[in-house]
């Protein structure tokens, strides 16, 4: 038998492949699936894919236009990088010089951030919207101070679950998406997996706000992946009872890029990559405490919680249609549907175009978050909490729009979606 090699076809058509010489079975690398029937467990005008920031800007933005509406997420809370993530800062809405930049449901999801926040505490990372930016705060003010606040993760998680179910939004967690079907040009439904198993879910319109260009993949939607995220893990510890949070992250570029940025790196389309980094982030941040714990001898230092999802800074996007780049700030665009400032620096603020933000293949698609139409500085830029929410209430307003109507967004007059924004 050492040297005999059987082969077995099984029920699920999977040819195995035992070798006796090497006491292991080999698989081979084709399975047949067998076709099979369906149940389609919902139908919406609105399917928004992914609960993040952006996610929940554009189904809140498509409710409030009288849409019905379906927001899947694949884990069991809302929010992303911002609650799930650690990454607790709300960065400027304005632009470094006075002038508030980006409002709507980006400074209503950045108040509900710190609604319940009683005191300032900086070790932790909490702090409220400066004095200056409400009524009465001078511009002299506004130009030192930005429009900006930290916030407690959990509590931002829980408030927003609240927002968007109190909206009337149908939230289904737990939730991956597998597949699309399509009908010529159109999307009709999205395939997923929860804990009922495999069945689909219909809409009129889609707005891919996974962070990861997921929808756009699986439509066919040209798109471009980074190889360049380091690892990184903000996480809170305790000193003596008191919290506090560390940013720990190795050196990254500020245009996404290698250059500058200290590695290993990873992208966030495959799976072994992000399984590696996922635990190789979560090595950085033991020895990061460790190092803690000797600088801070005779205190008693313990971690009390780190990210539970991965923290790409960039993974795909979509890369159709208009691409915003850095060198385009203060630049106007005719089919303008909101702006974002420079969180980096004072003074640039770039104009984002419905272009950057609907899909060119097929016609009821569009992108919200840190997957839109944007490379270099500029996605550094739009990636972050003001870029997702701003870009998230522009897709979700123009779901709703062409959901109500039945055509098609690529026809979308720009026109009417500004004129509904402002």
């Amino acid at each position: 038998m050492a040297f005999l090699t059987a082969l077995l076809l099984v029920q699920s058509s999977l040819l195995i492949c035992y070798d006796g010489g090497f006491e292991r079975w080999c698989l081979l690398k084709l399975l047949h699936e067998a076709a099979r029937e369906l149940s389609v467990t919902g139908s919406y005008d609105v399917l928004v894919a992914g609960g993040g920031v952006a996610g929940v800007a554009a189904a809140l933005a498509a409710r409030r236009c009288g849409a019905t509406v379906c927001l899947v997420e694949k884990n069991c809370a809302l929010g992303g990088l911002a609650t799930l993530g650690n990454v607790t800062i709300w960065l400027p809405l304005c632009d470094g010089r006075g002038n508030q930049v980006s409002g709507g449901v980006a400074e209503e999801l950045m108040r509900l951030a710190v609604r319940d926040l009683a005191a300032d505490n900086r070790e932790a990372g909490f702090y409220g919207i400066p004095a200056c930016w409400e009524s009465g705060g001078s511009e002299e003010e506004r130009r030192r101070q930005r429009f900006s606040a930290g916030f407690n993760p959990v509590s931002y998680l829980m408030a927003l679950e609240e927002l968007v179910s109190g909206e009337g939004v149908e939230i289904r967690y737990d939730t991956r998406l597998c597949s699309l079907a399509r009908r010529g040009e159109t999307i009709t439904h999205a395939i997923i997996e929860d804990k009922g198993g495999r069945s689909a879910l219909a809409a009129a319109v889609f707005v891919d706000a996974t962070g990861d260009a997921d929808l756009c993949h699986l439509a066919g939607e040209a798109t471009e992946v980074l190889d360049s995220n380091v690892l990184c893990g903000w996480f809170y510890y305790m000193v003596n009872g008191v919290l506090r949070l560390r940013h720990c992250s190795n050196k990254y570029s500020p245009s996404l890029t290698r250059e500058g940025a200290e590695g290993p790196f990873f992208r966030g389309d495959d799976p072994v990559a992000v399984s590696t980094m996922v635990q190789e982030s979560r090595k950085l941040m033991a020895g990061t405490l460790e190092k803690l714990r000797v600088e801070l001898a005779g205190a008693e230092v313990e971690i009390f919680t780190i990210p539970v999802i991965p923290c790409f800074r960039a993974t795909r996007r979509y890369a159709g249609g208009y691409t915003i780049v850095e060198e385009e700030a203060h630049k106007w665009h005719h089919d303008t549907c909101g702006m974002v400032s420079d969180w980096r620096k004072a003074g640039p603020v770039w104009a984002v175009p419905w272009r950057s933000l609907c899909a060119s293949g097929a016609g009821n698609l569009a992108v919200a978050g840190r997957c839109v139409a944007a490379a270099g500085g500029a996605w550094d830029v739009l990636r972050a909490l003001p870029g997702c929410a701003v870009t998230g209430e522009a897709a979700g307003t123009a779901a709703a729009l062409v959901a109500a109507g039945g055509g098609d967004l690529r026809k979308l007059d720009a026109g009417v979606l500004q004129a509904r924004l402002r």
